[in-house]
């Protein structure tokens, strides 16, 4: 008999039978698992991935052993050199965020993220007594761990907070870098641009109201216009609005379920520093991945005057009162837990018992009327339609005025495709009887390719 057609060994049987079992054993534990992940998934209502993470992220109180940690979030400058390379040498804080992170609890299952811009400008002295723009004490040492720890000392202590518990320093090319990880993101500018900065590296070329698919440069550019009349606060709440576009591509996209998440902390890791450790942003990253936009606040410090310093030029004075009742409303009042409503009782919401009042906030001629007909259609009485106070509303925000009906504002959104609308609580004054339960203010989220402003009517 040919070696070919030889009998196997005793030994090689022995193994393959042990291969087989262990194969076995693993097919068994992967399908338990699977079940267990299943039944836990269906019970706590939460997804398989959500399920998963928790076996092997653990949760920011872990690392933090709190509910709530502040950040202080920089974004330093930087010039060209004579062979037009990019340096941050001598850099100044050109961004200054206070962020409040509200972690998730069993109590309070949605995460809140609370951003307090400082603008650059703002006049503040110095620990040695020193007057000086506050975007100045990232200046006072070289090393960049120094700098940023200086930075919080002087905003902790403008603010009237007790400190940071982190910071977060974005290089040249940090938010450059994410948005073109992700894909780009659609903003709508807020008004016409045409600025050319050679020596900066700055062309800024945008219709207002025209919809444009930037990707991180261009988007960066964006942000970083300043020249009009509004300056600096204005050029805030452009970055704000950078910032909300791109928490909602990341929570609406692919990108946030686990496997993406290491991907775009390893893309981020090399333009930012801060003293987050991996485990610790791993562990933000996920309890945030699937915020809520209504839980995003974004507020800038606002100002009474400006003066000239001789060290430094034009310089922005805060209004005192107004700070402080921002930052205590943001950062030191208790946290109010936020409980997800409950589906069913959404659900049992009456439309035809809800009165909305729409108005038309994207800048885009008809989109009021077409919110409107699509609420009538659904049951809603539409009591009238209208202009909003503005025409810059990215998202679509529905304001309940009622407190007799406080699940309305949840009954109107499941009953329109727009997954960045957001419910805002806005009683009116007690003994006062509001006009509408409801008022829908339509964004450019619902909007076909926007217009422009000007032309925007119901």
């Amino acid at each position: 008999m040919g070696k070919h057609l030889a009998p196997e060994s005793g030994s090689k049987n022995g193994v393959r039978r042990v291969l087989a079992g262990f194969v076995l054993v693993l097919g068994l534990c992967a399908g338990a698992l699977a079940g267990v992940v299943t039944v836990q998934a269906i019970m706590q209502k939460r997804s398989p991935q959500d399920v998963i993470a928790a076996y092997f992220i653990e949760p920011p109180q872990a690392h933090f052993h709190k509910d709530r940690i502040n950040i202080l979030l920089l974004g330093i400058d930087y010039n060209y050199d004579e062979k037009d390379q990019e340096f941050s040498t001598n850099a100044r804080s050109d961004t200054i965020m206070a962020v409040s992170m509200v972690f998730p609890t069993a109590q309070s299952p949605l995460p809140r993220l609370y951003v307090l811009s400082v603008p650059r400008d703002m006049d503040v002295v110095m620990p040695n007594g020193h007057e000086d723009k506050i975007n100045a004490a990232y200046t006072a040492a070289k090393d960049p761990h120094v700098a940023a720890k200086n930075s919080e000392k002087v905003v902790a202590d403008f603010l009237g907070l007790p400190g940071f518990d982190r910071f977060v320093t974005l290089r040249i090319n940090a938010t450059k870098a994410l948005i073109d990880a992700i894909g780009g993101i659609d903003v709508v500018p807020d008004e016409t641009m045409n600025y050319d900065d050679h020596w900066g590296h700055l062309s800024i070329h945008f219709i207002g109201g025209k919809k444009y698919h930037m990707n991180g440069d261009q988007a960066v550019s964006y942000s970083r216009f300043r020249h009009d009349e509004c300056g600096d606060p204005c050029r805030i709440k452009r970055q704000q609005q950078v910032i909300r576009i791109t928490i909602q591509k990341l929570k609406s996209d692919k990108f946030n379920d686990l496997v993406h998440i290491n991907d775009l902390l390893a893309v981020i890791q090399k333009n930012v520093y801060t003293d987050i450790s991996n485990s610790e942003a791993l562990s933000i990253a996920n309890a945030f991945k699937s915020i809520d936009l209504a839980q995003v606040k974004t507020e800038q410090v606002p100002y009474v005057a400006d003066k000239d310093l001789a060290c430094c030029g034009n310089v922005i004075i805060a209004d005192d009162a107004a700070k402080n009742a921002l930052v205590k409303r943001l950062f030191l009042n208790p946290v109010v837990p936020v409980v997800v409503p409950n589906a069913a009782a959404v659900a049992a919401v009456a439309p035809a018992q809800v009165r909305v009042v729409v108005l038309n906030g994207s800048g885009i001629r008809g989109m009021g009327a077409r919110m409107a007909d699509q609420l009538k259609k659904k049951g809603f009485v539409v009591q009238s339609v209208g202009n909003a106070d503005k025409f810059g509303y990215d998202s679509t925000e529905i304001h309940v005025h009622s407190t007799t009906a406080p699940l309305a504002g949840e009954r109107v959104r499941s009953a329109i495709p727009i997954k960045t609308a957001t419910v805002l609580s806005e009683p009116v004054p007690q003994g006062t009887k509001p006009d509408s339960d409801v008022t829908v203010i339509v964004g450019r989220d619902y909007a076909a390719p926007p217009q422009s402003e000007a032309s925007a009517v119901k």
